[in-house]
This record gives C-alpha cells, structure tokens and sequence, in this order.
C-alpha cells in the first residue's frame, strides 16, 4: 500500500497556498475594481448634477425653460403668444425673453440715476433700443404650424411695427428678413424652437431648430422685433410686466 511522503504532503500544501493566494488576489482585484467602478459611476452622477440646468415651467403652455442659456443670457420673463382664430384665442407658442443681465445692468445704471419705482415707458425704450444682447425663446405649442403660417404670422405683426418705428414708411422686406430663406418644407410640429436674438452690432439672428435662416444687421429690425414682446402692445401683458419687474432688480 503506497504512502504518502512528507515531501508530497509539502507539495500538495504549496499548491493549494498557491490557490489560495490566487483567489485571494482575485477577491482583492474584484473590490478594487468594484471600487473604481462605485467612484466613477459618484463622478458621473455629480458631473450630470452639475451640468443639471434648473428649469421654469411657462404656466400657460405648461413648456420649460432654461433659467440660464449656455452663453449666460438669464431667463427675465417668460409668457405666451395668442391668436384669434373665428372667435377663439389659440395658443401658438409660449417663450422665454432671455437678457445679457451684466450688460443690461451697466446700460440701465448708465441712462437712470436711480431705479424707478415701477417700470417705466422709458424703461423699456432703454431696453428696446440698446444694443444689448436679447434672446427671444420660441417653443411651437400649436399642432398644425407649418413655416409657412409661421412667415405670414411675423410678416402681420413686425411689417406695421416697422413702419410704426420708421416714420410711416413701409419696408416689408425688411420685415421678410426676419425668417431668411426659411423653405416652407421645414416642420413645425409642438415643441420645435425658434430662437431670435440680438447680437452686438444691432444684428438679428434667427434661428430654427438649432439651424441658422438668418443673420440681418438692422437696428430698426431689432427695435421692431423686441418692441412686440416689450413695447406698447406687446404679445404677452404679464410677461411684459414681469420682465420690468426684472430689469428693476438689477439696480
């Protein structure tokens, strides 16, 4: 009957001592890797809070918007552009009016002495006819807007303005410039975004759906487009208030 040799039972003992090192290894791999793999998934959990934009919801249209854009334009107000259509009011878009604050600040603080007491005619004239930047955010709500309807719709209301800020004088294609070359193809279905702005130089740029139509360097354009949200008669009452409420606040 064969026996086991000292030598043997050493061999057998460094062999499992060798396996058990291995698993040993392997278990102290797993929990590192476990590790790393917790603290990248906190740092991608931080990094989306971070890069998380705090949201406003316009009340009447039930859309968000951004309280800040990716330029650092601040949401000032927000509101809704209505039409009538046979007896109804409809909803065609709600938006955001978005100002380059700091330099609406310098610009206010330059014109007035002190803050008024409520917002002024000549409060927003300042902010009409300066040349600061401005956003106005469009978010389509209406279902069955198509580019063309959505032309004819800024031709009506910024062609009279023009001509009101201009003396008198018509200039629709001016007023035409607004939408560029925008192709009557494009979809306007809910949701999509137009976005206005007043860049410096009295430029105006339009854009939809992230596509640049159109870059116009007009002060009067620029005058005429914002004096539809903040002028006399402007789309939107509240969000006109709202926004001298805002431009107050930065006295």
């Amino acid at each position: 009957m064969a026996t086991t040799t000292e030598a043997e039972i050493k061999q057998d003992k460094t062999v499992e001592e060798v396996k058990e090192d291995q698993l040993e290894a392997e278990v102290k791999e797993d929990v590192v890797t476990n590790q790393e793999k917790k603290k990248e998934e906190e740092e991608t959990v931080k990094e989306e809070k971070e890069g998380e934009v705090k949201m406003e919801v316009e009340p009447n249209t039930g859309v968000n918007f951004p309280v800040q854009t990716s330029d650092g334009k601040q949401l000032d107000t927000m509101g809704v552009r209505k039409k009538r259509v046979i007896a109804l009011n409809v909803s065609i878009y709600g938006f955001g009016i978005y100002g380059d604050n700091d330099k609406l600040k310098e610009l206010l603080k330059s014109k007035f002495e002190k803050a008024p007491e409520n917002p002024t005619k000549e409060l927003y004239e300042v902010v009409i006819d300066g040349d600061v930047g401005l956003m106005a955010k469009l978010v389509i709500v209406f279902p069955g807007l198509t580019m063309n309807m959505a032309k004819k719709n800024f031709d009506e209301v910024l062609g009279p303005m023009i001509k009101k800020l201009n003396g008198g004088q018509k200039d629709d294609e001016l007023a035409k410039r607004l939408m560029g070359d925008a192709k009557d193809s494009i979809k306007l279905s809910s949701g999509s975004v137009i976005e206005i702005t007043r860049l410096p130089g009295y430029t105006l740029q339009t854009k939809v759906k992230d596509e640049i139509i159109s870059t116009v360097e007009s002060e009067l354009l620029c005058r005429a487009y914002f004096h539809l949200y903040l002028g006399e008669d402007p789309f939107d009452k509240n969000a006109k208030e709202k926004f001298g409420a805002a431009m107050l606040s930065l006295f």
